[in-house]
């Protein structure tokens, strides 16, 4: 028997033209900021949409947060918050734009500096503004969960964290609003949801059939619609089915109640934060030579992968454990997310400072098992060249 607790708050409002629902979220007499990135959002119609649907309450904008937000663009946006008394925040982008407003919503209403927040992981956080999401890129799973990741640039450091207190009330995940979206972008997002999904499902069996077969269907989805989303990008039904596997993919029903890994997404965390590389980047590089490292601990679950998941049956049993990673890498690569540390220009010698920061942050025994040693990170950072 399964023991868990599964809670999520968030409102999902999902399809086409649902962010004029907009007008009846967000508290009347609400003082709003909207929070977003680098701009597209005016150039795509998203912005128009959000500030008709937001007649008539009083609306300030932060912009310019990043595709992996700062502490210091973050903390600029909190002083925006403390200075014009906004009491409820609108995140309206992809999942950097919701993990950075949910840093800027605890943080506004924290007594002591918010970076604590990162350091304590998020256990520090009392209260936090009420927040929203429109969701215009695909990926995290953010607009849906409790978590968030957040870059301090000064010191190069990437840390995580988490709270009930920072779920969004609501998300608007409106499928069109995706069709312009850059392709590397569709292709990281795709990459990134699958990710999350083998870091919750790739451990060792359980007896958790739901959640087993339910990992196994959204890797299936997007195995099947990812590809489509590059060649027919205004196909609807595609992004429609690939929009809501991302949020699926991480809003804690699938990892309920069953082990988790997470070391892949902890060191490539500290691949972005030391040489920048996007987060789908690190997982499409990290991921596949964690699981040819860590080949014997998961073996029965990378045997039950590679027959349900990529129809491969019978025969000796690495065989078929190696052809359902280089198919993963394939598919990777098929969604134009390259899978080796070379590919994005660096060499043997820069996988020592990756080591440093994993030590400074207390990476030393990561996994579900608590077995991804400094020892194992090094080897797979040297297969992942």
């Amino acid at each position: 028997m399964l023991n868990f607790d599964f809670y999520n708050p968030t409102q999902i409002l999902f399809g086409q033209g649902q962010i004029a629902s907009l007008a009846k979220q967000v508290p009347a007499g609400a003082r709003v900021l909207l929070v977003y990135g680098g701009g597209s959002i005016k150039h795509n119609g998203v912005f128009d949409e959000v500030m008709a649907a937001l007649a008539g309450h009083t609306v300030a904008e932060f912009s310019g947060i990043e595709p992996n937000p700062s502490y210091e663009t973050l903390m600029r946006a909190i002083a925006q918050v403390r200075q014009e008394k906004i009491d409820f925040l609108l995140a309206v982008g992809g999942g950097s734009v919701i993990d950075g407003t949910k840093f800027i919503a605890a943080g506004a209403l924290l007594d002591e500096d918010p970076w604590t927040i990162l350091e304590k992981h998020g256990a520090n956080i009392v209260a936090a503004l009420p927040f929203g999401a429109v969701l215009t890129l695909p990926a995290t799973g953010s607009e849906m969960n409790s978590a968030s990741v957040v870059t301090r640039r000064a010191t190069h450091e990437k840390f995580a964290f988490m709270s009930r207190k920072v779920y969004p009330q609501f998300a608007i995940l409106d499928p069109s609003k995706t069709y312009s979206l850059p392709v590397r972008q569709v292709g990281n997002g795709v990459v990134d949801a699958f990710a999350h999904v083998m870091e919750q499902y790739m451990t060792y069996p359980v007896n958790a059939k739901v959640q087993d077969r339910f990992a196994e269907g959204l890797l299936l989805t997007l195995i099947e619609e990812g590809p489509k989303a590059l060649s027919d990008p205004d196909d609807y039904d595609v992004r429609a089915n690939i929009m809501w596997t991302a949020t699926l993919a991480l809003n804690g029903l699938i990892g309920a109640g069953v082990p988790q890994d997470w070391a892949t997404h902890m060191i490539g965390h500290e691949l972005t934060a030391l040489y920048n590389l996007d987060h789908a980047q690190t997982l499409a590089v990290v991921m596949p030579s964690m699981l040819r490292v860590r080949k014997e601990g998961k073996r029965a679950k990378l045997l039950q992968f590679a027959e349900r998941v990529w129809n491969l049956k019978g025969g000796d049993e690495d065989t078929r454990i190696e052809a359902a990673i280089t198919r993963m890498e394939e598919f990777f690569e098929q969604m134009g997310v390259k899978t080796r540390l070379g590919d994005y220009g660096l060499k043997a010698a820069d996988i020592d400072a990756v080591l440093v920061v994993l030590e400074k942050h207390r990476m030393l025994k990561m996994g579900e098992n608590r077995d991804v040693t400094l020892a194992v990170s090094r080897k797979v950072l040297e297969m992942s060249l």
